[in-house]
């Protein structure tokens, strides 16, 4: 005798956790705040004046659903969008329910609180430069560095699945801290800087980590080289070029046809301090800018992550892919 086949209890269990996420209107708003950044849920409280109670219930809620992820920074928790993947059961609801999210206009009463939720992150910015003011000319990645965002990082990185023989260009490596996360996971890694002094920094992570399939070049990223790559790796770079278009451009020509370049910056901030203290030529980036100019460069948009940090910023880990039939004009 054939009988219609069940669904799986657990596949049910996660359509049902979907259905029961999406179906409050508070909750489908939180998902559209959380488009373009990441908050904590004292922040999310006041965005929707609500208790923190309640805001914790939502949240649960849309967690168990897999629609937000977390990042605990000390005592702090910050929510953001959970990456959806077309590939898992519900993977493709919960991408369509993003898109229809994403058409949402928010109430102006919201709009005009999380205007003052980013005037009191601007405070708190200001407050941390003050309190470690003397550290910055020493050590520059104390507003963002690679452990803040290294774990958002990966989480976009793997679920592009590249293939085992595939190749990956870091511009501007640094220290080589995520140098041993690429060798990990592509055939083949070159590392570019136009500094010995941090190039030699990084081959000694290389020998310490014993990365045999890593080779460090001194280099011009914008001119100097004709490496390409299957994925390319800007962290925290961007906002030293005193053209970001142009070096998007010019950098976007190293992602070989069908490949991604991946893009971690601070977002758009208005702490001037930040120019002199870290040598930042740019205060961060406007989202919306970041996607035209990709755009401009022969790239299309894809997953985007935002990583909230207790010192006020905003971090952007941004995904911009060059089509499979894309030529390079150079």
């Amino acid at each position: 005798m054939n009988l219609r086949a069940q669904p799986i209890p657990q596949q049910s269990d996660t359509l049902a956790a979907l259905c029961k996420a999406s179906g409050d209107e508070l909750r489908l708003n939180v998902l559209r705040a959380l488009a373009s950044d990441s908050y904590g849920v004292l922040e999310l409280a006041q965005i929707f004046d609500i208790g923190q109670s309640g805001m914790s219930h939502h949240l649960k809620v849309l967690a168990q659903a897999d629609l937000v992820a977390t990042r605990r920074e000390g005592n702090a928790i910050f929510y953001r969008r959970a990456l959806p993947d077309g590939q898992r059961f519900g993977g493709r609801l919960h991408m369509a329910l993003l898109d229809e999210v994403d058409g949402l206009t928010l109430p102006e009463d919201v709009q005009a609180r999380i205007a003052q939720v980013q005037q009191r992150r601007a405070a708190t910015s200001q407050d941390f430069f003050l309190r470690v003011e003397e550290k910055f000319r020493a050590q520059q990645d104390l507003i963002a560095g690679l452990p803040q965002y290294r774990e958002s990082l990966l989480a976009l990185l793997d679920k592009l699945n590249f293939a085992p023989t595939a190749s990956a260009l870091e511009v501007g490596p640094g220290d080589g801290g995520f140098l041993p996360d690429l060798a990990r996971r592509f055939a083949q890694v070159t590392a570019l800087d136009n500094s010995p002094t941090m190039l030699e920094l990084a081959r000694q992570v290389c020998e310490r980590e014993r990365l045999s399939n890593v080779n460090l070049q001194l280099a011009d990223a914008l001119g100097a080289t004709d490496v390409e790559a299957d994925c390319v790796v800007l962290n925290m770079v961007l906002h030293h070029f005193s053209d970001p278009a142009l070096a998007l451009r010019q950098l976007a020509k190293r992602v070989k046809a069908g490949g991604s370049l991946l893009v971690t910056e601070l977002c758009s901030h208005d702490q001037g301090w930040a120019r002199e203290a870290c040598g930042d030529l740019w205060l961060g980036f406007e989202q919306d800018d970041l996607a035209r100019w990709a755009a401009a460069a022969g790239l299309v948009p894809g997953d985007s992550l935002y990583v909230g940090l207790r010192n006020g910023f905003q971090i952007q880990v941004r995904h911009f892919q060059r089509t499979a039939g894309d030529t390079h004009h150079r």
